[in-house]
């Protein structure tokens, strides 16, 4: 094995036992970017919830199928009885790793930690998420929650992989759940092991053990994918997908709904003038740069907010189209002079701004200063942290912010949009402001009737490209690989799922 290969399998060789290069009989390894720093990562803290999730040892009430679909998943069933009153009848039988049963007080124990500030699982994100007044238990089987307000969002809030259920931790079952698979160790940055459990209410799983392993560097993983010492890459470096596909190895690649989009700056500047707004948008080509930074496997163009198919995807269209976009520059009272557009008596240039922790921005941003220097228009790009970028177009020193959200990260659509385009959006960044989309992103939230609330929502979608009050570039595809043989796994929409019972090698 070469060093560079050593190097990027030092976190399974970091175990210290003589472990297997390659997977034993029934196991799965899987590389990722990322692993909790926690020995015992408690799913309601954090993001850990999404391993735990994905690795299939915990479970939530509620699911979210591969369209985006709620369903119950440890809930039988949920029912409104009030504006803020919602009753969880339980399905029967369902028991922890531990063999103690689910009960409504339960899963009242196991979710009131997340608003106790001090608690190892807080997470003041899922109790706002939430915003519970209360839960109370009705019998063994039914669970109350009342909420400060009527929020329709509910029910998809408790399919949040932060909102796992948990029993009684024990020193066999330090992460006491309810999943296919048993949490069995974590080395911090480096390693999450599970183990089968042979009690699921499903079945027994088809893998006897899964094993994540943590790889930051892409390269370094599909190195080690090639050396035989992985069986699962998530995120597989997508100029290289088509090439290791020839030989042999299984590709997964289906969009998801992380939107890489532009946060435009409303309040000032060029931007705040809606007509310019829209010429931006028509002056990206969106398939040239999923062509080009994600080797077109990494992901679609983006025509609306939510992925196209997958639940709440309004029928809108965000056309590539650079004379309406020079025309659109005319009607907004700019000349065009020597070939360059020229507004107020000054060139009129744009300020974008960006972060490195995703591969995929920097080049993005690159392609649209291109595709808008085609038209005559000058972008200058700036490229930082995350938080930098943020508070660059929040203060009006940059006119628009490249970043990437996973859009319905509990299948409903109303709290990315409220956040980032509600005019007291926590991450408003660019001061957008449009009465009419509160009013409908409100109506959303007090809405029940699940046929009404999509109206709602395509409405929202229609005014957001209308007045180009965010600007959606490509829904990124996960593109994955694997080793062949491998049954039961498909890459799912919201990033949250990756292992069920069924998931094996076929013989």
């Amino acid at each position: 094995m070469s060093l560079l290969s050593r190097l990027a399998f030092a976190a399974i060789l970091a175990l210290g036992a003589a472990l297997p290069v390659t997977a034993q009989e029934g196991s799965l390894t899987i590389s990722v970017g990322f692993i909790s720093d926690d020995e015992i990562p408690d799913p309601r803290a954090g993001y850990n919830g999404w391993m735990s999730n994905q690795t299939g040892v915990t479970e939530t009430l509620m699911g979210i199928d591969y369209d985006l679909n709620l369903y119950p998943r440890l809930a039988e069933s949920i029912e409104q009885s009030s504006p803020t009153t919602w009753r969880v009848t339980l399905r029967e039988g369902v028991t922890f790793h531990d063999g103690s049963d689910v009960t409504a007080q339960a899963v009242i124990d196991s979710i009131a930690p997340i608003s106790e500030e001090g608690h190892p699982g807080s997470n003041a994100r899922v109790s706002k998420l939430l915003d519970l007044a209360g839960m109370s238990a009705d019998g063994d089987r039914v669970v109350v929650f009342e909420t400060n307000s009527p929020n329709a969002a509910f029910p998809w809030s408790l399919s949040e992989p932060g909102l796992a259920i948990l029993g009684t931790p024990t020193e066999d079952f330090p992460i006491n759940a309810t999943g296919p698979f048993i949490f069995r160790e974590a080395i911090p940055q480096q390693l999450y092991r599970v183990e089968a459990n042979p009690n699921y209410r499903l079945g027994a799983p088809g893998l006897e053990e899964v094993r994540v392993v943590g790889m930051p560097n892409p390269s370094s993983a599909a190195l080690a994918f090639e050396a035989g010492e992985i069986d699962l890459v998530i995120n597989y470096p997508e100029a290289d997908f088509e090439r290791i596909t020839e030989t042999g190895a299984v590709g997964f690649s289906a969009p998801t709904a992380r939107l890489y989009f532009y946060t435009v700056n409303a309040a000032s500047g060029p931007m705040s003038n809606p007509l310019i707004r829209q010429a931006v948008s028509m002056a990206i080509d969106r398939q040239g740069v999923v062509d080009a930074v994600l080797s077109g496997v990494g992901g679609v163009p983006a025509e609306t907010v939510f992925p196209e198919g997958k639940g709440w995807a309004a029928d809108v269209s965000m056309p590539y189209d650079p004379v309406k976009a020079e025309a659109l520059l005319a009607e907004a009272g700019a000349v065009k002079e020597s070939g360059r557009w020229m507004l107020d008596g000054a060139p009129l240039e744009l300020d974008i701004v960006t972060y490195t922790s995703r591969a995929a921005l920097p080049p993005t941003a690159e392609l649209t200063q291109a595709f808008l220097a085609a038209i005559g228009i000058t972008a200058n790009i700036k490229v930082g942290e995350w938080g930098a970028s943020n508070d660059l177009i929040a203060a009006g020193e940059a006119d628009m912010f490249l970043q990437a959200w996973v859009t319905t990260p509990q299948g409903d659509p109303g709290a990315v949009l409220e956040a980032l385009l509600k005019s007291d959006g926590g991450s408003n960044a660019g001061n957008y402001a449009n009465p009419a989309l509160d009013k409908l992103l409100n109506d959303g939230r007090l809405t029940f009737e699940q046929e009404k609330r999509a109206l709602i929502y395509d409405e929202v979608q229609e005014i957001i490209a209308a007045d180009a009050a965010m600007i959606p570039v490509f829904h990124v595809a996960q593109v994955n690989v694997s080793k062949p043989g491998l049954t039961g796994y498909a890459v799912h929409p919201t990033e949250t799922y990756w292992i069920t019972h069924e998931t094996k090698f076929a013989e």
